[in-house]
């Protein structure tokens, strides 16, 4: 396979929030060529139980690996940060999100691309636009336009 450009969002919400974070950019470094990584934001939660707020940031790699060994390899760096699936939407130590793989529009059981609730989420675009202002989520539209939209819906 080519070279893809992934965008992937990082998320903490428990213990050191931003350690963690540090700590899964250096694992997604072990299998792709992360190019650029944004800012750290504090957010909110969105949606489930009552819980601290995140620190959230984006980051833009590049492999030949298939979207679904690249979702494997996040899934297991957020294993490896003590990530338990318990409640939906619930506190984490460490959330990984798959949002785009180049141009790639797919939707299995397994994974769904683009992320199907990424242009919702400003915790997402913000970060995302900071590194990558000419960004677009395939079938959604550009990410500036995206955000825009959810600033003045707020």
């Amino acid at each position: 396979m080519k070279q893809v450009k992934y965008v992937i969002s990082l998320g903490s919400n428990l213990g050191d929030r931003l350690e963690i974070l540090k700590a899964a950019i250096e694992s997604i470094r072990l299998f792709a060529h992360v190019e650029a990584v944004s800012s750290f934001y504090e957010t909110d939660p969105v949606g489930g139980p009552e819980q601290p707020d995140y620190l959230n940031a984006v980051l833009l790699a590049t492999t030949d690996l298939l979207p679904e060994l690249v979702l494997t390899e996040l899934q297991k760096i957020e294993s490896a940060a003590g990530r338990v699936r318990e409640v939906r939407w619930g506190a984490r130590t460490l959330d990984l999100d798959l949002i785009t793989a180049g141009d790639i529009e797919q939707e299995s059981d397994f994974l769904t691309l683009p992320h199907p609730r990424a242009h919702e989420r400003a915790f997402v675009l913000q970060p995302w636009l900071e590194i990558e202002p000419d960004g677009q989520i395939p079938g959604k539209g550009w990410i500036k336009a995206l955000l825009s939209a959810l600033e003045s819906q707020e």
